[in-house]
């Protein structure tokens, strides 16, 4: 396959808030390339990209998905991706795999949530990006102020590249053409932003323009990819996937002027471990390299990778590594997905998206290459949100307590924003994402799947023990036993460190007061008492420890002798510097109506929440934001699908750790105490 044919392939992200229509647009994109007949269904579960049997239970996206069409001589791999803030790590995975992101609003509800934080993504991770405003025919959207909220919002750099007329029946390109009327703005006013927008890239085209000279936009294609790549413009497209007004249009400025692999900005490669930045070569003829971005697991048909080659070529019998891996893998079948349909092809070239079936030793974020010159390239890591929202699982049946594990680290394997912890001291298994529903749904999907049923509680808050102030301690060990005895004693200070900074421990012991072969023992101790706490039972952080001084005997000073001197000379002198617990608090968004804004808000304050801002959004909704205590947001989910008749939103993300109040410490004290608990060495 020759190189231009890389110049030939487009790959996009569909991107936006739930609702938006991205999934009914991927349909009507498909049928205007000829590729269906006529759209699929969302109520008779017929749609491309929405096939996995809970979205058609919960009739939409939850997972990210793949289909190709070919038109008018360029290949164009679309990923529908999930708008549910719950399921954002799908997008956020789907996103780095193409050149441009596609962000849907819907006109009827304008600038949502989710909306600001994807364009915010896409900006950060330098894709190319465009505002596709769908359902631009719907009863009462007002277009032209949606442009002009956009503006607003995100930048003057958002300027339409058609407009709509005919009430929504049909678009007028405003960057080939310079006349004719629409339904909201003027297509000549329209052209020349653009015109203005696009040579302010390119010197001698910016020079020509002000001379007077005419500049046609055929002229115009290399200035406005580069515009693209370096976010100066953001087209605005209009379409209706309902009636498919405008999406032959967009399909058309899909093959004019979006990026192909060879125009888009390269992706963020690194090497070794210094993270020396290298960039592919984007030639079908080099090594391989490709990056894994989608893991399913199907208890049937295995394991199916997804993934977008950067460099070189795959055929169904090229030998490939697995990052670091020095044992190969062949890549016995490739497939081009098409949605459910695995479509068996015989060659993968640079730049397009693919897949394998049955690979057990690939997994998400994995580096494939056929060549150990490549086997410590990595891609720079995405920063998903972090899980917060937590369950602890137990399986129904006894005895499935191994299929459990084994169903979740499969689950786990799909999604980067869905965690499997196990804690050994409490003997509990917690899952954690981004949301009640995020959970939910994985839960459902493993019953299905695996035929695994669990039963849920909320988990123990990831509480924390610290000091507010230094500390002195001391403890004396003496054990005598008829034969040879135990004996030792430590002199320790402690005092607080920064948030954050976790654990450090020195000596300062001279003249031999504690011979150093018996340092390392003391340090055992104090390390013990870490992970086990203090005063609550919750791990130590942000505390130095020093030992200064101490006594041994030459007979009776062993190693554990000084293991349990230091264990209670740090646990001592913790409990002389303040000891206070830390709770976890998180950033919380929150999308309301309006008119429940005043009820989420005081059941928020009664949480201990600071409300840090609430801003009024399209379609009369409010956003608020608030730093809440993670041990106060159990009941959350229900409370405010009760306070907003379901319309009501949230995220949340780890924000920091600060002390809890004197009463709920007390509580917490009081807890571990009357469990008998405590240093009884």
């Amino acid at each position: 396959m020759a190189e231009q044919d890389i110049g030939a392939i487009r790959n996009v992200a569909l991107l936006g808030h739930a609702g938006s229509g991205k999934t009914s647009l991927l349909e009507m994109l498909l049928v205007k390339a000829g590729v269906l007949g006529e759209p699929g269904s969302l109520e008779r579960g017929t749609m491309v990209s929405d096939f996995d049997p809970l979205e058609k239970d919960y009739q939409h996206s939850l997972n990210s998905a793949l289909a190709s069409l070919d038109f008018d001589g360029v290949h164009v791999n679309i990923l529908d991706t999930p708008g549910d803030p719950d399921f954002r790590g799908q997008a956020l995975a789907a996103m780095g795999a193409a050149e441009t992101a596609v962000i849907v609003v819907n006109a009827a509800n304008g600038i949502e949530m989710s909306t600001r934080r994807l364009m915010r993504r896409a900006r950060q991770r330098q894709r190319c990006r465009i505002i596709v405003i769908n359902r631009m025919d719907a009863e009462g959207a007002n277009l032209e102020q949606l442009v002009h909220d956009i503006r607003e919002e995100f930048g003057a750099q958002c300027l339409p590249i058609n407009l709509p007329t005919d009430n929504g029946a049909t678009v007028r390109d405003c960057f080939f053409k310079s006349d004719g009327e629409t339904d909201i703005l003027s297509v000549a006013d329209a052209h020349t932003e653009i015109l203005d927008q696009v040579v302010e890239v390119d010197e001698d085209l910016m020079a020509r323009y002000l001379d007077g000279e005419e500049i046609d936009a055929d002229s115009l294609h290399d200035a406005f990819e580069k515009a693209l790549r370096q976010g100066h413009l953001v087209p605005i497209c209009f379409t209706s996937a309902l009636t498919g007004a405008g999406c032959g249009e967009f399909l058309r400025f899909c093959r004019n002027l979006l990026p192909s692999p060879l125009e888009g900005n390269p992706p963020p490669f690194r090497k070794g471990p210094e993270g020396e930045r290298v960039e592919a070569s984007m030639s079908a003829d080099d090594h391989v390299l490709a990056h894994v971005f989608k893991i399913t697991n199907d208890p049937y048909a295995g394991k199916l990778s997804l993934f977008r080659v950067y460099q070189g070529s795959i055929r169904p019998d090229t030998q490939l590594f697995v990052g670091d891996g020095r044992k190969p893998i062949k890549a016995a079948h490739l497939y081009r997905i098409q949605g459910k349909d695995h479509i068996e092809i015989d060659r993968a070239i640079a730049g397009d998206i693919c897949a394998l079936a049955k690979v057990e030793d690939i997994h998400y974020d994995a580096i494939l290459h056929d060549s150990h010159e490549e086997d410590h390239y990595y891609l720079e890591p995405v920063d998903f949100p972090q899980p917060m929202f937590g369950l602890a699982v137990a399986a129904t049946t006894r005895g499935n307590e191994q299929k459990l594990a084994s169903s979740l680290a499969r689950l786990a394997e799909e999604d980067p924003c869905f965690i499997v912890e196990h804690n050994q001291e409490l003997n509990e298994t917690v899952i954690r994402g981004l949301g009640e529903m995020h959970l939910r749904v994985m839960l459902e999907r493993m019953k299905q799947r695996y035929n695994v049923e669990v039963e849920t509680r909320n988990p123990r808050i990831a509480y924390r023990e610290t000091i507010t102030r230094p500390g002195e301690g001391h403890y004396r060990h003496k054990k005598q036993t008829g034969g040879a005895g135990q004996f030792g004693e430590v002199f320790m200070r402690v005092r607080p460190l920064g948030r954050g900074e976790g654990f450090q421990f020195r000596s300062e012991v001279v003249g031999g007061a504690i011979p150093t072969n018996l340092i390392p023992a003391v340090e055992k101790g104090v390390r013990q008492l870490l992970d086990e706490g203090a005063i609550a039972g919750f791990p130590l952080q942000d505390v130095e420890a020093v030992v200064y001084d101490g006594k041994h005997h030459p007979v009776d000073s062993k190693e554990v002798a000084f293991v349990i001197a230091g264990r209670r000379a740090f646990l001592d002198a913790v409990k002389n510097a303040g000891p206070q617990v830390l709770e976890p608090i998180v950033e919380l968004e929150v999308a309301v109506p309006d008119s429940a804004m005043g009820d989420v808000t005081g059941t928020l304050a009664a949480k201990r929440a600071r409300i840090q801002g609430t801003d009024s959004v399209h379609g009369g909704m409010t956003n608020i934001s608030a730093a809440v205590p993670l041990s106060a947001l159990s009941e959350f989910p229900t409370e405010l699908k009760s306070l907003t008749g379901g319309e009501g939103r949230y995220t949340m993300s780890f924000s920091h750790y600060e002390a809890v109040p004197a009463n709920v410490q007390a509580e917490l004290v009081k807890g571990f105490e009357s469990n008998g608990s405590g240093d009884e060495s």
